[in-house]
């Protein structure tokens, strides 16, 4: 679990899974560049980085949602010699498949997929001229089990595990895996705002709301974001050599399928 002369190169870096994979990947030594669109969240995440193996962090400023924004955060990546790279994009709206707009399907997969595949081959020129290579794309439980009112969210995470798998099977040969971590309920801002739309919805406490998601969890609890992040900071070591083209839960046991 060594990372000392790596770059991490991690996508929504300032909040939730992304800044805690950040800082656990800076305590293995990782130089991190962080990308976000907000730059005070940013310069803020900063500070909170390991510098003690003379690490140098930075961060690049980037909208998803935005073409030119995606293109202009491309052009910087190739400049850098990036060995891991995290895509991490925050979730859709939730609701209803039959209620959604074909818009939605449209807007999540340019945000994740297309902005996942511009970033990844943005950084691959370089990675396969380098002995070292990690892809890990932060995703959702929901590839293995669809999630109740989560239409949109469950259609475009499957199309990214195939993608990802699909780029596993490529890139083997340069040394580069391709790896999905799938979070279960986990303790971030996103969860936060499901939680007070439905208890908008339903007239329920958030705190009763809180307590049947943590009642369905084997764990009997939600994740904090640094127990994920551990499990991708295991999939950019070297002691992660062998594992390519996965789905890896993180969810306390709580999906009901192998």
């Amino acid at each position: 679990m060594n990372l000392s002369g790596k770059t991490a190169a991690v996508a929504g870096g300032t909040g939730g899974i992304g800044m805690a994979s950040a800082i656990a990947m800076s305590n293995l030594g990782a130089s991190i560049i962080l990308i976000s669109r907000n730059e005070e969240k940013l310069k803020r995440t900063i500070s909170l980085l390991d510098t003690s193996k003379n690490q140098q962090h930075h961060y690049l400023i980037a909208d998803f949602s935005q073409s030119d924004s995606l293109d202009k955060l491309c052009e910087s990546l190739d400049k850098h010699n990036i060995d891991i790279l995290l895509n991490n994009t925050g979730g859709p709206a939730g609701g209803p498949i039959t209620n959604a707009n074909p818009e939605e399907f449209i807007n999540t997969f340019n945000q994740h997929l297309i902005a996942n595949h511009k970033i990844t081959q943005a950084v691959l020129p370089n990675m396969k001229n380098r002995p070292y290579g990690r892809i890990i794309n932060v995703i959702s439980t929901s590839v293995k089990a669809p999630l109740n009112g989560l239409g949109v969210s469950n259609t475009i995470r499957g199309a990214v595990a195939n993608w990802a798998k699909t780029m596993a099977n490529e890139l083997g040969q340069f040394n580069i895996t391709v790896n999905n971590v799938l979070p279960g309920a986990t303790n971030t801002g996103r969860l936060n705002e499901i939680f007070e739309a439905k208890s908008k919805k339903t007239g329920q406490s958030i705190a009763d709301i809180k307590k049947g998601m943590e009642s369905i969890v084997p764990m009997n609890r939600i994740a904090e974001p640094k127990e994920v992040a551990n499990a991708i900071a295991f999939l950019a070591s070297p002691l992660a050599s062998y594992i390519n083209g996965i789905n890896l839960p993180v969810d306390g046991g709580r999906t009901p399928c192998l």
